[in-house]
């Protein structure tokens, strides 16, 4: 279970599986960061081992590679701007970060492929990329969302987090032909898709999505919502006069993280 209670990446590095990465994974020989850690607490015991007396030298692939600047210095992770943690998180993804998230609905491996070992063992490896289908993932009911993606960790098993990752893809890559079904999101009985939906649309920008926009922000009363729409709408406008196709805005207003026991 993905819960936190127990650090495996300290245990296994004092176990000497591996070392500290600078990118704040556990680093092995041959293979880096792609390692799957897992613990057994027991009271049997055992022999030990000395930590493993390795570094990464003055490799630092990993600090440029981060899409966020969250790696902050070799070994120090700011998760205020990790993707990985915000893709897992419960609330609203953070506005300044939604364009980085480009068209991952889940996790980032930005500084686990930088790193020489790991970039090495990806290009040998024979494994399909994960593609998901992101107008498939959408229409899908909760059930069938929540099984066909039972791997990932998604807080409280709750469909409507992965739809906010999607949205927010589709924000990010999707052409006109998404705007219906972005449309139909932004009428969602549930906040929270309400205000990445309207996100998508503005990114997405044109005549189409200003008209769904404009709607939307006659009809919004949740104040959640409304600076969403809001926004959304005067980028989409800004850039139908000055005619660029899609938003490059810089926007410095955050959201504030909702409590974990947040209900719609």
């Amino acid at each position: 279970r993905d819960d936190n209670k127990l650090v495996d990446r300290a245990a296994a590095v004092r176990a000497g599986v591996g070392w500290w990465g600078k990118n704040t994974m556990v680093l092995t020989p041959a293979v880096g960061p792609w390692i799957l850690l897992g613990s057994v607490v027991t009271d049997a015991v055992l022999a030990t081992s000395e930590p493993m007396k390795r570094s990464c030298g003055s490799c630092e692939r990993c600090l440029p590679a981060c899409p966020t600047g969250a790696l902050i210095e070799p070994g120090v992770l700011d998760a205020r701007k990790c993707l990985a943690y915000w893709l897992q998180a419960r609330g609203v993804i953070p506005l300044d970060l939604r364009v980085a998230v480009g068209d991952r609905i889940y996790g980032c491996d930005d500084c686990i492929d930088a790193c020489p070992p790991g970039s090495r063992l990806a290009r040998s490896s024979t494994s399909p990329e994960g593609n998901v289908d992101l107008t498939e993932l959408l229409m899908s009911d909760d059930a069938a969302l929540v099984g066909s993606h039972s791997h990932f960790y998604i807080p409280g098993r709750r469909a409507r987090y992965l739809r906010r990752n999607a949205l927010v893809a589709a924000g990010n890559t999707a052409a006109d032909t998404a705007i219906p079904l972005l449309a139909a999101y932004a009428g969602h009985p549930d906040w929270l898709l309400r205000v990445h939906a309207v996100w998508a649309l503005g990114r997405i920008g044109g005549d189409e999505a200003a008209a769904v926009l404009e709607h939307a922000s006659s009809v919004e009363r949740d104040a959640r919502v409304t600076p969403e729409v809001t926004l959304a709408l005067a980028d989409v406008t800004t850039r139908r006069a000055d005619g660029t196709a899609r938003s490059t805005l810089k926007v410095t207003m955050r959201h504030t993280v909702l409590d974990s026991t947040e209900n719609l």
